[in-house]
Order: structure tokens, then sequence, then C-alpha cells
């Protein structure tokens, strides 16, 4: 079963390895990290120097997964949305190409889950997709969020997506998609 921990400076050398064609560089950051290809550097600055975009203060929580031997194997941020403490965003997800298709986003997002409704306090979580992303999407369904709207994107188009601490805790009392 994996873990998460917050990121570390360290990690962002592994997590710009996993983001290795402009295809993946698009599907994981819509384009808020500059130019293809992303560095370790560019993503460590954003994170520790410009609060991962965030204008608020202590808004912005990247995480990372590991396996049982310590390994680094998933990515992906938190941060409240407009300030309400009830409502968090997951973003910038990716993970290891090698475990891509094993359980490896379902599981490192459910803990995600667990600490948001848990530690966090939140009430609903949501997160976006492009829909030409259908490994993610599926894999977000898989840890219980579900459709809410399409919106008109630039690259895609969005599905937006939500999860309800009710729905987590109570998997029965879910929507379907």
């Amino acid at each position: 079963m994996l873990k998460i921990r917050p990121y570390k400076s360290c990690d962002a050398e592994t997590i710009a390895k996993w983001v290795q064609d402009k295809d993946v560089f698009m599907k994981w950051s819509g384009g808020r990290f500059g130019a293809f290809p992303v560095t370790a550097h560019t993503i460590d600055e954003k994170y520790r120097l410009f609060n991962g975009d965030c204008a608020e203060a202590d808004n912005f929580y990247p995480w990372v997964a590991f396996d049982d031997n310590g390994e680094v194997v998933g990515h992906f941020i938190m941060r409240y949305l407009n300030g309400n403490k009830k409502l968090l965003r997951f973003g910038w997800v990716v993970a290891d190409p090698a475990l891509r298709g094993k359980g490896c986003g379902t599981q490192m997002l459910s803990a995600g889950l667990q600490y948001a409704f848990t530690l966090f306090g939140a009430e609903k979580v949501t997160i976006g997709v492009f829909e030409n992303n259908a490994p993610a999407h599926r894999c977000y369904l898989k840890t219980g969020f579900t459709d809410v709207k399409t919106e008109t994107g630039d690259p895609w188009n969005i599905i937006e997506m939500e999860i309800d601490r009710k729905s987590f805790f109570d998997p029965e009392n879910r929507r379907t998609p």
C-alpha cells in the first residue's frame, strides 16, 4: 500500500523524469510550467518560491506517494479554492510511467483524500481532467470522484469532478457518473 508525504526539493528530479514527452507535460501541467521540457529546477522553484502560483499564503500543498521501499512513485498537489477551507482542489497528478494503469494513482489519491477529509477538514475535493486523458479520468472515477460538468478549456476541454466527505467514507453513497 502506498503512503504519502509532503514534497521535498529532492523529489523534483524524479517528477521531471516522469514528464517525458510534450503530451504528458501538457496533460499534467496544462501549460502552467512554461515550455516543454520541464526541469527539476522549474518544478522546485514554482513550489518553493512561487507557492504553486497560489496568491493566498498557506494554500499550496505538494505531495508525493512512496512505496514500501521508500521509492517515490507518484505526485499531486492540494490547494484550497478561493479561501474556502472546506473545499480542496487536487491537481498536477503524475505517476511513474512504469506503474501507470496498475492502481498507483488510485492508491495515491485515496491517501490524499484521507488527509483532505481528516486532517485538512475538507467537506469536498475537486479535480479536473482533460477530456482526452481517458486513463486519468478512469483513475479518478475509481478513486470515487464523479463527473460534474465539462468546461471549455485551452488546450482541451476539462471534465470537472468532485467527491464529498460522506461519499468517500461511505462508498454506497457515491453518485454514479
